[in-house]
């Protein structure tokens, strides 16, 4: 018998979509967000399904996820923010424990969340990513949001 593979979806036409951003890191939260819209219009989100939040800081982010998955209003969720180097350990609590909630939101709610929370040693190096980075975190959560769909239709 053939492997079965499930299709590559990217479409976004009728998803709803939440996106928290976090407003450490400012500009760089603003680059992530433009990367972010722009994935999503071009697999047709419309404007009116797409609701964002700021929130302080990366380690907020994944209450204002759990937030959005309790609605059940959202087929998927995007992060986005920047936790840049400094000369303490703190960089690597804001790092490890934002991804850890951001995992446990989808996982305890089903709901795909694309991780565009930058964990980078400058702000040259988050500037040079945060386009691309919140680009590609849109995209993972609707191509993850389909292919739940086609799961969830067996």
């Amino acid at each position: 018998m053939p492997i079965k593979r499930l299709p590559v979806a990217t479409r976004g036409a009728s998803l709803r979509v939440g996106i928290v951003q976090s407003r450490f890191n400012a500009g760089i939260g603003d680059g992530l967000l433009a990367g972010a819209l722009r994935a999503l219009g071009e697999a047709g989100v419309a404007d009116h399904d797409i609701t964002v939040a700021s929130v302080p800081g990366a380690l907020e982010t994944p209450l204002a996820l759990q937030a959005f998955a309790q609605t059940g209003d959202f087929d998927a969720l995007v992060a986005l923010g920047a936790v840049i180097r400094g000369e303490t350990y703190h960089f690597e609590i804001v790092a490890n424990e934002s991804a850890r909630g951001v995992s446990e939101v989808a996982l305890q709610f089903g709901i795909p969340v694309g991780n565009g929370i930058l964990t980078c040693n400058t702000d040259a190096e988050a500037e040079a990513r945060m386009d691309q980075k919140g680009y590609e975190a849109a995209q993972a959560a609707i191509e993850v949001a389909n292919l739940l769909d086609v799961i969830g239709d067996g």
